[in-house]
C-alpha cells in the first residue's frame, strides 16, 4: 500500500489538499496514542461503487469514541455524509476508508481533557491486505509470544490507536520470524485474534470464533461472516478457543476489512487440514465476495453507494486490486 500524496481530506467539515492535512508536533495523539478509527471499504459493482457496511462502520467509531469520552459535533447520518462527500470529491470508484478522532493541539498531559477533538476523513487505494495469492493459497503464521490486553487494562472493544501498539509487536514480531501474521491469545492463554484480523476455527463442518470477552475487536466483518454463515446454513458458534484447537482445526480462516477472508494454511509450521483452502473458507469467501462485488442481491442492506444515479456517466479513480 502506499499513499497517493494527491487528493482531498475531510478535517474537521472541511476537504484540504493532502500535503496539506497536518497538525502540530505537540498534538496530543501523537505523544499519549489518543485516538480513535474506523477501517471501512468503497467497492466498484455493476452498479456503482458502494460502501461496505457504512453505518456499522460509523457507529462503531461513535461508540470507540464514546469509550474514550471523545465528543465530536456530528451524528451518524453526519459521519457517512462527510465519507460520501469526500469520496465524490476525489472522484474514487473503489477505496480504503479510514475516519479517525484524535485529542488536538493545546497542552500536553496524561489528562487529556483540554485538549480539543479532532477529526479526519482519508482514502487510498488499498487492494488485498496479506497479497492477492492468499486468498487462495492461505497464509503461515505464528501463535505470538505477546498477548492480547488484560480486560481492565485498554478497552479492547473500542478500535483505539493506542491497542495497536500491542497490534505492531504482534506483526513485527510475526514479519520477523518469517511469518505473514501472528495469532495473539489472551490473558487466559486462549485464541484472542490477529494483530488486526478476527480468527475462526471450522471442526467438523461446525464454524467457532473467539467471543468478545476473548479481548477482541467486534469485527464487522466478523459479524457479516457469521451472518452470511448462518445463511449457508452452517453453525457459528462464539466460545473460548484453546490454543491447541488451532493445530487441529479442519480449516482455519482470518477475516477483516483489510483482510476480507483470508484462509490459513498453517500455524508454528504446523499445517491446517490438506494445507489448502478448505470448502467451508471457499464457500464464505465466495459469498462475502459476491456481496461485496454487488453480484447477488443486497438482502441484508449491507451497501451505500456513493455517486447518484445521474452522474453515471462520470469516469472516477479506480482502485487497483480493491475488489476480487
Amino acid at each position: 500500500m502506499a499513499f497517493p500524496g494527491t487528493g482531498k481530506i475531510w478535517m474537521n467539515g472541511k476537504l484540504v489538499e493532502w500535503r496539506d492535512a497536518n497538525i502540530h508536533i505537540a498534538t496530543h495523539v501523537i505523544h499519549y496514542g489518543s485516538g480513535v478509527f474506523e477501517g471501512a471499504r468503497c467497492y466498484a459493482t455493476p452498479k456503482g461503487s458502494a460502501c461496505f457496511r457504512l453505518d456499522a462502520h460509523m457507529r462503531r467509531l461513535q461508540h470507540s469514541a464514546k469509550i474514550y469520552r471523545m465528543d465530536y459535533a456530528l451524528d451518524l447520518a453526519g459521519w457517512n455524509s462527510a465519507v460520501l462527500e469526500t469520496i465524490r470529491a476525489n472522484g474514487m470508484k473503489a477505496c480504503y476508508i479510514r475516519p479517525i478522532l484524535y485529542r488536538g493541539y493545546d497542552s500536553l498531559g496524561v489528562n487529556p481533557l483540554t485538549c480539543p477533538v479532532d477529526a479526519a476523513i482519508l482514502l487510498w487505494e488499498w487492494g488485498a491486505y496479506l497479497g492477492q495469492e492468499a486468498l487462495e493459497q492461505g497464509v503461515d503464521v505464528k501463535v505470538s509470544s505477546w498477548s492480547r490486553m488484560a480486560p481492565n487494562t485498554l478497552p479492547a472493544m473500542a478500535k483505539s490507536a493506542a491497542n495497536y501498539a500491542n497490534s505492531a509487536l504482534i506483526k513485527m514480531e510475526a514479519l520477523a520470524d518469517g511469518y505473514a501474521e501472528g495469532i495473539a491469545l489472551d490473558v487466559s492463554g486462549n485464541i484472542s485474534e490477529g494483530s488486526g484480523q478476527n480468527v475462526f476455527v471450522v471442526r467438523d463442518g461446525m464454524i467457532y470464533t473467539p467471543p468478545l470477552g476473548s479481548s477482541i475487536l467486534g469485527g464487522i466483518t466478523r459479524d457479516s461472516v457469521m451472518t452470511l454463515a448462518r445463511d449457508l446454513g452452517y453453525t457459528v458458534t462464539e466460545s473460548i478457543i484453546p490454543r491447541e484447537a488451532l493445530y487441529i482445526a479442519d480449516e482455519l480462516f482470518f477475516v477483516g476489512t483489510a483482510a476480507e477472508v483470508t484462509p490459513v494454511r498453517s500455524v508454528d509450521k504446523l499445517t491446517i487440514g490438506a494445507g489448502t483452502r478448505g470448502p467451508i473458507t471457499k464457500a464464505l469467501q465466495q459469498a462475502f465476495f459476491d456481496v461485496i462485488n454487488g453480484d447477488v442481491p443486497d438482502t441484508h442492506g449491507w451497501l451505500t453507494y456513493v455517486y447518484p444515479a445521474e452522474s453515471s456517466l462520470r469516469e472516477p479513480r479506480t482502485a487497483a486490486g480493491a475488489t476480487r
